[in-house]
């Protein structure tokens, strides 16, 4: 949210944004559960991360651009919220003023192709193809002794988890993401 938004912004959009980032917020903090990395394999490097945090968002932006008003607000806000977020942490990390744009485009980019590729497979339900569209992405498809199908049985237990909050919950920010540790032997 930029100052110039900030300033400008009427109450609800201020809302709308707060409720945005504490929901991004708090798919990065499911996304950074130990267990993923340990257990599931997801490469704990800066890729790994930003893979596994952007299908955490891509979970949640599905989930409330197909709700009602104030769904497609809200969902607008999580991404705004998670670009914002990688510009900031690209910046922390010494990347320069002039590279920052390029870089954050090149990561909306990896974001929209991989949030396809799990939309495909989260509109119908099929664990099969969301644990190769996992392989493909989260382990860049190199085989390298990851748990797509755990995983892949973990993240449609989160779409269900998320399906059934109520949306007044999530416009005020609150969400709740399942434990991983409840579907690891599924």
């Amino acid at each position: 949210m930029s100052l110039f938004s900030t300033i400008f912004a009427t109450p609800a959009k201020r809302r709308i944004e707060r409720a945005g980032f504490a929901l991004y917020t708090q798919a990065v903090r499911a996304a950074r559960l130990p267990l993923y990395y340990a257990v599931w394999g997801v490469p704990d490097t800066l890729d790994g991360r930003f893979d596994l945090v952007g299908l955490f968002a891509a979970v949640l932006i599905r989930r409330l651009r197909t709700e009602s008003k104030p769904g497609p607000a809200l969902a607008q806000a999580v991404f705004d919220a998670m670009f914002a977020d990688m510009d900031t942490n690209l910046r922390e990390m010494g990347v320069s003023d002039m590279a920052v744009g390029k870089r954050v485009r090149e990561m909306w980019e990896g974001f929209h192709g991989r949030a396809v590729a799990y939309e495909a497979a989260l509109s119908t339900d099929d664990e099969a193809l969301l644990a190769e569209a996992l392989a493909r992405n989260v382990w860049r498809g190199s085989g390298a002794g990851g748990d797509g199908v755990g995983l892949a049985r973990h993240i449609m237990v989160v779409q269900a988890r998320l399906a059934a909050q109520n949306l007044a919950d999530l416009a005020a920010g609150r969400i709740e993401f399942p434990d991983p540790e409840g579907t690891q032997n599924d």
